[in-house]
């Protein structure tokens, strides 16, 4: 796929995501599954980053875990997730998408179940309009593709983060040019430009790192864009909430529901604390430090 075809697509999808009541129907629609078959990097990037921008909520992440499980994807076909914080395969419960609630088969670290062996009950917690799903199932034992399942989900999610993130940036910015004090837009105002130029610094960072993650992809430069995407969307939820001022804290203004959805999204595959614990761990225990991408 070239510049332009990339281009056109992302802005095909970003607009009908925005405007769709069925989001999993939109996607169906444009083509996903196909589009994940024959582009895998640019689909995850544009369908996910469209979906964080949009806080819209789908089930697309399902179908990323099924296929890098070297499984068929298919709308009634659900993937288990790990609990809330942890990116070991699951075996008795765990986290699902809406999709749970529809399909026929959930897929369990690599085992196919028949949904009718599945007991599955909304979350609420931070983002309840998330839709996720509390599930139990029957044990199973994990294949080898769950660390390549594993991987594909982080990259899914910081696309995801990286969207929400460039939203809440720009509910900031316009805040800040709409927003007037002493007779003139705070977005005149040194402090503000300064928060809004740090918010701006980490996205392009955790860009960067996405784009790196997809030229040497792996377990270690998934890892690092899921690890930069959480302390991405907690430097920009910070800084945009301080620009927005007393209406950032309020639910009558839209920039709440990308902190909640990206406070949620963290925890999926492992916080951003977490898992750079775990990598630094790795590094100790190795005594190496590993070429990550070739400059």
């Amino acid at each position: 796929m070239d510049t332009a075809e990339r281009a056109l697509l992302a802005e095909t999808v970003n607009d009908a995501v925005a405007g769709a009541t069925d989001v999993d129907e939109v996607l169906a629609e444009l083509g996903w599954l196909e589009m994940l078959a024959v582009e895998p990097d640019d689909a995850i990037a544009i369908v996910f980053g469209a979906l964080g921008a949009a806080n819209a909520t789908g089930s697309a992440l399902d179908d990323v875990v099924v296929a890098a499980l070297g499984l068929e994807p298919r709308p009634t076909l659900a993937a288990l997730l790990p609990p809330f914080g942890q990116w070991d395969a699951p075996e008795t419960h765990g986290i699902a998408t809406a999709r749970v609630a529809s399909a026929q088969e959930i897929v369990v670290a690599g085992a196919m179940l028949p949904i009718a062996n599945v007991e599955a009950s909304p979350l609420r917690g931070i983002d309840p309009a998330a839709g996720c799903f509390a599930v139990t199932v029957a044990q199973s034992s994990p294949t080898n593709a769950w660390q390549t399942a594993v991987a594909h989900g982080r990259r899914a999610i910081a696309h995801q983060i990286a969207g929400a993130t460039r939203a809440m940036l720009d509910l900031g910015r316009t805040h800040a040019i709409e927003r007037v004090q002493f007779g003139r837009p705070v977005a005149r105002f040194q402090a503000v430009r300064h928060r809004l130029a740090e918010a701006l610094v980490a996205i392009e960072s955790l860009d960067a790192a996405l784009v790196a993650a997809a030229d040497a992809p792996g377990p270690e430069t998934a890892a690092l864009a899921k690890v930069i995407a959480g302390r991405t969307a907690r430097t920009v939820a910070t800084h945009c909430q301080q620009v927005l001022a007393g209406i950032g804290f309020t639910t009558d203004h839209p920039f709440h529901r990308y902190v909640k959805r990206t406070m949620l999204l963290d925890g999926l595959f492992g916080t951003a604390d977490d898992v750079a614990l775990d990598l630094g761990r790795q590094l100790l225990t190795t005594r190496t430090v590993p070429t990550l991408i070739e400059l």
